[in-house]
């Protein structure tokens, strides 16, 4: 009998033979995948407990900041005063959002036309004109409340000259919307997008207005899905790196531009089933990214993905952080997302791997961009639980926990907090005393007045903006996202705007908030396995990119692979050995030299035994009806 396989296969290759330390710091992340909510949220909050004083300067100086942001309203940037009015808890707001992203997939200008017609008919444009402070956004209001009115007339079907003409200048006009909307995407997407081309990103960076910021350059454009794309991405990463090399002037590789790199951009296979693949080949391609930024003297920052690519990222960045040709380079960052309940224990390998390279590592802290794909992704797939925080104010204290961790070990990290938040603003500021040696970041086109006015208190802090670079096609789902994102009645870029929401709602400490919240979890948002209420449990499903999971359903599944099995036909009856069907050797597909079971094939005389007797249960059925 050949020796049956084990199950190791199951398990990500690059995840095995670790260090010890290594193996718990990774463990710990693991753990804390589907962790309980209220257990984890108790300690970030036992972990930022405040002092008195402390906390009323933050809560001061949050409503000091608020009140002179709002008091320059009249700035507001087209895109902030476009969000403000045209927020997602409004119909309209709803109907640009979903239009933008749905044009942008259909290929064909009738089609486009439909769904304009559909739904721009509809909405009540007339309830926001005048509203807006922003000239531009009142004249975009005027086209498409009569937009609205020309599609809503030809969608009728009453006979009449006005419905009739009506009619008529909808056909002529509705290629004018087409365009007119996608015209003001273009638009929008200049104050969100930085340049068409690297090029013309650094050159709008080094205009007067701008130079007091540092920036992070991103390539647009979605994850690769055929290596030809990754390869495509790599070559728009090499030329980006090479032209802010030779434009940059820093000495500082913290004050330097940097580079903000997608790794899913970079493989087309860039998920955990594939690590051992995608480790070996991502972690060349990051090492050569990598070693020419080095030369150039900038940064490269490695970007955020989802939860269950975060053991692949941070594989990936610890290989390329030991290359020792590196070792005096310390430009490699990497993002945290402090949605994840995971963020705490990833800044502990963090410290680790720092303490081992030597090197000083670059930590953008987010909140974090793919909440509602990871909740759906834990209720489609019956995990344990949920990789993010339920709540809002959750994210919010974990982020301040974080963000006291990376500013007390300032040896190991050089924090970046990448904030749009005032509260925020506030704590960290108070949080990092008197040392200047950190940075704030925000995205390009937003939270230029709230930063404006929080360096005339703090004065000597720096902000570094995060600019996207790309052509019109790359730029609309990049677009459309940050809008869903920060247009939301819940952003606090879209509520510290609004007039009608009192200062001291604006300023609320979440600190104080989770304190006093009950339960811990958003009560609306069950468990995976509770998803359907008491009508019935959700299917469970195994989450194949947790390796503790894996090891367990490995540790599982190892029994079975230790025997060899003998299999017969089910619904035959063996009644004369002597004309029994042959004896075959089963293998493993996957490994064919593994015999996994002795098959016995069906005789001639069962097969017809079957048939008869499947023939006599027809006859009686067909009496019976």
């Amino acid at each position: 009998m050949s020796k049956a396989r084990k199950f190791d296969f199951l398990i990500a290759e690059p995840l095995q033979a670790k260090p010890s330390e290594s193996r718990a710091l990774r463990d710990g992340i693991d753990r804390l995948y589907h962790a309980d909510e209220s257990e984890i949220v108790m300690q970030l909050l036992a972990s930022v407990q405040l002092d008195v004083a402390s906390r009323e300067r933050v809560n001061q100086a949050t409503r000091d900041l608020i009140s002179r942001v709002r008091a320059r309203r009249h700035e507001q940037g087209v895109l902030e005063a476009f969000m403000q009015e045209y927020d997602l808890s409004s119909e309209e707001g709803v109907v640009l959002m979903c239009l933008a992203e749905a044009l942008l997939r259909i290929p064909d200008d009738d089609t486009a036309e439909k769904l304009i017609a559909d739904k721009l008919a509809g909405a009540d444009w007339e309830s926001h004109l005048g509203l807006s402070s922003s000239i531009l956004v009142n004249a975009g209001t005027w086209g498409l409340m009569l937009t609205g009115r020309l599609v809503q007339l030809g969608s009728k079907t009453k006979k009449s000259i006005g419905n009739s003409i009506g009619r008529l200048v909808s056909r002529s006009g509705e290629p004018m919307v087409r365009t007119a909307i996608r015209q003001a995407m273009k638009i929008m997407g200049f104050q969100f997008v930085m340049g068409r081309n690297i090029e013309e990103a650094m050159e709008r960076a080094e205009k007067k207005k701008n130079r007091g910021y540092r920036y992070s350059f991103d390539m647009l454009g979605e994850a690769a899905l055929t290596a030809p794309d990754a390869e495509r991405y790599f070559e728009a990463y090499q030329s980006a790196i090479e032209f802010i090399g030779r434009r940059s002037n820093q000495d500082d590789i913290f004050s330097a531009p940097s580079i903000s790199v997608k790794l899913s951009a970079l493989h087309p296979r860039y998920e955990f089933s594939q690590s051992g693949r995608v480790v070996k080949e991502l972690t060349a391609k990051l090492s050569a990214l990598a070693h020419l930024a080095k030369d150039e003297q900038i940064a490269l920052t490695i970007d955020a993905e989802e939860a269950d690519r975060l053991l692949l990222s941070l594989d990936i960045f610890t290989g390329v952080l030991k290359d020792r040709d590196l070792a005096v380079w310390d430009g490699l960052g990497i993002v945290v997302q402090a949605y994840h309940k995971m963020a705490g224990a990833v800044i502990s390998m963090l410290e680790s791997l720092a303490e081992e390279t030597g090197h000083r590592i670059p930590v953008r802290l987010v909140k974090g961009a793919y909440w509602d794909t990871e909740i759906k992704h834990a209720q489609v797939e019956g995990f344990p639980g949920y990789p993010v925080f339920t709540r809002k104010a959750n994210t919010d204290v974990a982020y301040i926990a974080c963000a006291k961790r990376l500013l007390d070990n300032r040896q190991a990290f050089y924090p970046q907090f990448a904030t749009h938040n005032a509260h925020t603003i506030a704590v960290v500021s108070e949080l990092a005393g008197g040392r200047l040696d950190f940075e704030f970041q925000r995205l390009h086109g937003m939270g230029e007045d709230l930063y404006s006015e929080a360096f005339k208190v703090n004065k000597g802090h720096t902000c570094r903006v995060y600019a996207p670079v790309g052509n019109h096609e790359d730029l609309l789902p990049y677009l459309v996202r940050r809008l869903l994102e920060n247009g939301a009645n819940t952003s606090f870029v879209n509520r510290i705007m609004d007039g009608k929401l009192p200062l001291e709602e604006v300023a609320e400490d979440p600190l104080e908030k989770v304190a006093n919240t009950t339960p811990v979890a958003h009560p609306s948002i069950p468990l995976p396995v509770r998803l359907y209420g008491d009508e019935r449990q959700n299917s469970r499903g195994v989450n194949l990119a947790n390796h503790s999971l894996l090891c367990g359903l490995a540790g599982d599944m190892q029994p079975f692979a230790r025997g060899r099995y003998g299999v017969e036909p089910l619904l035959a009856t063996r009644t004369d050995t002597s004309t029994a069907g042959g004896t075959t050797v089963d293998t493993n597909p996957s490994f064919p030299s593994e015999v996994v079971a002795d098959v016995r094939d069906t005789s001639e005389e069962e097969t017809n035994t079957a048939i008869a007797v499947a023939r006599e249960f027809a006859g009686r059925w067909d009496a019976v009806g």
